[in-house]
């Protein structure tokens, strides 16, 4: 097994096999997106939503079992990590090595996160990282001008509008390493099947534990529904909110900073302004106090083997990318 990691404007991309060829039609989704696509992820995004918006006076009337709320947890972080470590962190940036297993499981779990197939996800991130806060990032919240009713339309674009842009980044430009690879390039294809497994899990697991229709119901509504809705708004607040607000401790050629406050939810990516300044490495939460559940598993995939070339940040680099006041914020 190789890896030749190729660097795209400082990002740079893990391929640990490197075998076949395949063009970009032959992943999920090419430079543009059909009719009909751009309507299946308007159903993805509204009805997870609306069912996000139900929980509310749901808690309130009924409550929620502890075994809906075990399935909306244990979802969750299993998909977000999927997305932060393996989507993120190792098929992005190449921030560490990964054994052919641990490759194939982070695609999937990436996968079952509902955000999109994983050679198109790779691809928009590698050209955000290209042009971040710049002309040609995809989702810059600057987008249309730095006045307030333009940085209220660009938040809604990095956060949502952006989706339904019909241009598409160039996959075979952008990802090159993940279409030449047969099983990410199937991975990514089938995408649709991964939601669906995704998706069916809970009920499956509700209905078994309750025997009931009723527990498969409420388990699908929040280890399914609510579960997709608050990951996906979570991610999106990474391309939105923190390019607009937060402490810059770091030096970055954008407007990226730390938001405290989302960095559990999103498993350590809100410390957002060192991955921009530093974008290989593993760990994005390096000062004191910054919690980062991705890097702490990724330790972990390092102890047991199943990691390797783990690009830790040492003091000097970090050091070497702090700002002379560290006090500075957005």
């Amino acid at each position: 097994m190789t890896t030749s990691p190729e660097l795209i404007e400082g990002a740079s991309a893990a391929s640990d096999s490197d075998s076949g060829s395949a063009a970009p039609s032959a992943t999920l989704g090419g430079e543009s997106k059909r009719s009909v696509e751009q309507i299946a992820l308007l159903l993805f995004i509204t009805v997870p939503f609306l069912a996000l918006l139900a929980a509310i006076p749901l808690v309130w009337g009924w409550g929620v079992s502890w075994l809906d709320l075990g399935l909306m947890v244990f979802m969750y972080f299993l998909t977000c990590h999927g997305i932060t470590i393996g989507f993120h962190r190792y098929f992005t940036h190449g921030s560490f090595k990964a054994k052919r297993p641990l490759r194939i499981a982070l695609a999937v779990m990436g996968s079952m996160a509902v955000e999109g197939p994983l050679v198109r996800w790779v691809a928009d991130h590698r050209k955000h990282h290209k042009f971040s806060d710049h002309d040609g990032d995809p989702h810059s919240p600057w987008r249309f001008g730095e006045t307030v009713p333009a940085l209220m339309k660009g938040l809604w674009w990095a956060h949502i509008g952006w989706l339904f842009d019909e241009e598409q980044t160039n996959q075979q430009k952008y990802a090159p390493d993940l279409i030449k690879d047969p099983a990410i390039r199937r991975i990514s294809r089938d995408f649709v099947l991964w939601t669906i497994v995704s998706l069916a899990i809970p009920p499956l697991v509700g209905g078994l534990v309750t025997m009931s229709w009723w527990g498969a119901f409420t388990a699908f509504f929040w280890g399914s529904l609510v579960r997709v809705a608050l990951l996906h708004h979570v991610t999106w607040s990474i391309n939105s909110i923190c390019h607009a607000v937060g402490k810059r401790p770091f030096k970055s050629r954008d407007r990226s900073g730390n938001v405290w406050w989302l960095a559990v939810l999103s498993c350590g990516e809100s410390w957002h302004n060192l991955h921009h300044a530093d974008p290989t490495s593993a760990r994005h939460g390096v000062l004191r106090g910054q919690v980062d559940s991705s890097a702490r598993l990724i330790r972990w995939f390092e102890l047991a083997g199943w990691a390797t070339d783990v690009r830790w940040p040492s003091k000097g680099r970090v050091d070497a990318r702090r700002r002379e006041n560290a006090s500075n914020a957005a």
